[in-house]
């Protein structure tokens, strides 16, 4: 497995997609033949977020929306890093009239999708390709996610969420993003957001467990592969809980996953999830 993720990571943003999409011709085509394809999914092959059944996991994460973020139906939701829409998805069937939703993405072939088949039909959902950096998405600019302004006015949101976001982001560019979540959030809002994060735990058990070994240490940081920084990166608690407290926001929950081998059982996913909220 390891051998495999290290193969991909060898390839070009551009040649990663184009693989994928090689991949999964064969079952793309034959769900498009059939009609099989689950309502609001995309095909397999333009997939590049997330793995196993697109539909389920969108559904798991609603329900840890609604569950540790407390997203009501007529709040407004920015979605981080909103891919090809494997949470915009299943809120289409939660948000009400008064609700809205916006997403932003580096991938532009994830948002043209979005806005097709889900903006269209969807009047309060917006969808915006942000052109920024990124190693192992995209490599055709220097945008740089450290110096991003959000587009959104101030106090706008009532939630936040990034899922596996943090998790491609260095550490300059996650503080950044820390802060613009403060500005655009309300007063008492909230962010549910993933991470790696190294601590005596987790550090005891990721040596212990054959998954992810974040081996190569940078200070306040580790990574799997250091050829591509931003294929996994996990943050030292400490520098991160003062990068949450520095933008001005206050951890209010805090769910370890079970990446460094913590029984699967008792863990909300596979990343680290933590609840953030702005007094």
């Amino acid at each position: 497995m390891l051998n495999l993720r290290k193969l991909y990571y060898q390839l070009s943003p551009e040649n990663r997609l184009r693989a994928r999409r090689l991949y999964f011709l064969p079952v793309d085509l034959w769900e498009q033949f059939t009609g099989k394809r689950p309502h609001l999914s995309p095909p397999r092959g333009m997939i590049f977020v997330g793995s196993g059944d697109f539909a389920l996991q969108g559904r798991l994460l609603l329900d840890q929306l609604i569950r540790l973020g407390r997203l009501q139906p007529n709040e407004s939701v920015l979605d981080v890093g909103s891919g090809i829409g494997r949470v915009a998805a299943p809120l289409t069937s939660y948000l009400n009239k008064e609700g809205s939703y916006e997403g932003f993405d580096i991938v532009k072939s994830g948002v043209a999708w979005c806005n097709q088949n889900i903006a269209a039909k969807y009047p309060n959902f917006r969808f915006l390709h942000i052109d920024l950096k990124n190693d192992l998405y995209n490599l055709s600019t220097e945008l740089e996610a450290k110096a991003f302004i959000f587009p959104y006015d101030d106090e706008r949101f009532d939630l936040v969420f990034l899922f596996s976001v943090f998790t491609h982001m260095m550490p300059e560019d996650v503080a950044n993003y820390l802060k613009q979540i403060a500005r655009v959030l309300k007063p008492g809002g909230r962010c549910l957001a993933t991470f790696f994060v190294l601590n005596h735990d987790s550090r005891q058990g990721m040596m212990q467990y054959d998954g992810l070994k974040f081996v190569h240490h940078y200070g306040n940081y580790a990574l799997i592969d250091p050829e591509v920084k931003e294929a996994n990166i996990a943050f030292d608690e400490s520098w991160l809980m003062q990068a949450i407290a520095a933008a001005g926001l206050e951890v209010a929950g805090n769910w370890p996953g079970y990446w460094p081998g913590r029984d699967k059982s008792a863990c909300e996913g596979f990343q680290d999830t933590l609840l953030l909220r702005k007094p």
